[in-house]
């Protein structure tokens, strides 16, 4: 890409800066903006608050990672936040530079960082200025963590505040190594941050307000006597939360999807082939389009048990290496999160299947509805899938990192070959580390006993998530999915 390029990508994507030298409104960008205009057109009042605390907080050497798959929300966050920065008093609205990568080559990234700031020159004045950078879409870059790391060690791109977001990530970028290690300012402030679907609880805020939403509470503390008096007061409630739960279920958390649930009853066969086209781009392009709800087929109705790649691929008509990239790719673009065989103390047991999760219900409908005869998921299946992500976004939040590393949640077995869906993992809790409690998903109306045994046998304790039981007198407790899920996020 020549400078002539890069520079007109930069001018096109930073209104604010023609604004700030004719001494116009520097926000008023935001009402003709193509992708605030579109959010506008489903928009149910959703704002994500990922990045609230760098919309109000001075500039300082801050850099974070905002992750998360594609159409969730990541461009449009950092379109929020230029606007409130450039809203401040405090910024000259030429400090934030705002730059799309997709499509970049390493080369013009590097480029892009000198012309950034080259035509922002004249806010230096006497004395450097701290900018801030938004990296729409960097990961798509090969090397663009190495990138990065240069431009922080040896030039004044070291002292700014660095907003990068990603729909991709790889082990071997080294993203640790190259920037979070001593290269993500002095700020105490998490860096590693994850903009997921809309979690159970923000869906039923803006779906259906007039339900209650209790606090959180960490996991392992999920049957303490605070949890259980949050829990008694929503007895009277409980067929509400089934009817809530079974509509996320099957619509979800993209905020798009959300909004055509709830003004039009489905969501819209064009936003499903949005979505699908975003996952054949980047989990297998150069396969046919038919490829991809054939795998998410075998991933959705195969969640609730160890996945055999061999016997997939068999499925697939696939080899076993080409079955094993997908599922990969899957867990890279957070389609999918895995969810191995652990210890009873929550070690990982090596050589051992693994189950995986789609991260989004909406994620395992997508087969259905575009491809004749494919199997629709069943709903006990999305519930333990959905308890599951939740409980990984919960351990993640308690203890950053550890979504990218793939050290979240993990399945057990038992002694007579039964499983245990979520067993018990080591988190921190402000004293010191604890294991949280097992969950099972068992989304029943009656019978739980029978299957509280596996767990009472092994663990002694434990939750079932129900589908709409709630009984608290027994060593393990009956509480219903939806109530778990607010309990972890």
């Amino acid at each position: 890409m020549r400078d002539d390029e890069i520079r007109r990508t930069l001018t096109d994507a930073n209104p604010w800066w023609r604004a700030a030298a004719q001494g116009g409104d520097p926000v008023a960008w935001t009402t003709a903006h193509r992708l605030l205009h579109d959010r506008a057109r489903y928009d149910l009042g959703y704002r994500t608050q990922v990045l609230d605390d760098i919309a109000t907080q001075p500039v300082t050497d801050e850099l974070v990672l905002l992750t998360g798959p594609r159409r969730v929300g990541k461009s449009v966050a950092l379109l929020d936040l230029a606007a409130a920065l450039c809203a401040r008093d405090d910024v000259d609205p030429r400090q934030v530079i705002h730059l799309p990568c997709d499509g970049f080559a390493a080369r013009d990234l590097r480029r892009a960082l000198t012309l950034g700031r080259d035509l922002t020159r004249v806010i230096d004045h006497d004395m450097f200025t701290a900018r801030v950078w938004l990296l729409d879409e960097v990961s798509m870059i090969a090397g663009w963590a190495s990138i990065l790391k240069a431009a922080r060690d040896g030039t004044g791109f070291g002292d700014d505040t660095v907003i990068v977001t990603g729909s991709r990530w790889h082990r071997g970028d080294d993203i640790e190594g190259n920037l979070l290690a001593g290269r993500a300012g002095r700020s105490p402030a998490r860096r590693v941050r994850h903009l997921l679907p809309l979690n159970f609880r923000d869906f039923i805020t803006v779906t259906r307000p007039e339900l209650a939403r209790p606090d959180t509470a960490h996991p392992s503390q999920l049957q303490s006597a605070t949890v259980a008096a949050m829990l008694d007061e929503l007895r009277f409630d409980l067929d509400a939360y089934d009817l809530a739960w079974q509509d996320y279920l099957t619509c979800g958390g993209f905020p798009r999807a959300v909004a055509e649930r709830t003004n039009a009853g489905d969501v819209s066969i064009a936003y499903i082939r949005d979505l699908a086209a975003w996952l054949h781009r980047d989990i297998d392009p150069d396969s046919a389009p038919e490829s991809l709800p054939l795998l998410l087929e075998q991933v959705a109705t195969q969640m609730a048990s160890p996945l055999s790649v061999r016997a997939t691929a068999e499925e697939l008509s696939s080899s076993r290496r080409e079955t094993t990239i997908g599922l990969n790719r899957l867990v890279a673009t957070f389609a999918a999160i895995w969810c191995p065989q652990h210890d009873n103390n929550g070690a990982p047991v090596t050589g051992a299947q693994t189950k995986i999760y789609l991260t989004d219900p909406l994620l395992a409908w997508l087969p259905s509805r575009i491809r004749a005869g494919l199997a629709e998921p069943e709903m006990t299946v999305l519930a333990e899938a959905a308890i599951g992500v939740a409980l990984a976004r919960a351990i993640d939040d308690l203890d950053e990192g550890r979504w990218l590393a793939g050290d979240t949640i993990g399945y057990v077995r038992t002694g007579s070959g039964n499983e245990v869906d979520l067993g018990p993992v080591r988190i921190p809790t402000p004293a010191a580390t604890a294991l949280s409690i097992p969950i099972e998903g068992k989304w029943v109306d009656v019978g739980w006993r029978a299957e509280a045994q596996v767990l009472e046998r092994k663990f002694q304790c434990g939750v079932l998530a129900t589908k709409s039981i709630l009984d608290l007198d027994h060593p393990s407790w009956a509480i219903p999915a939806p109530l778990v899920a607010l309990l972890l996020n």
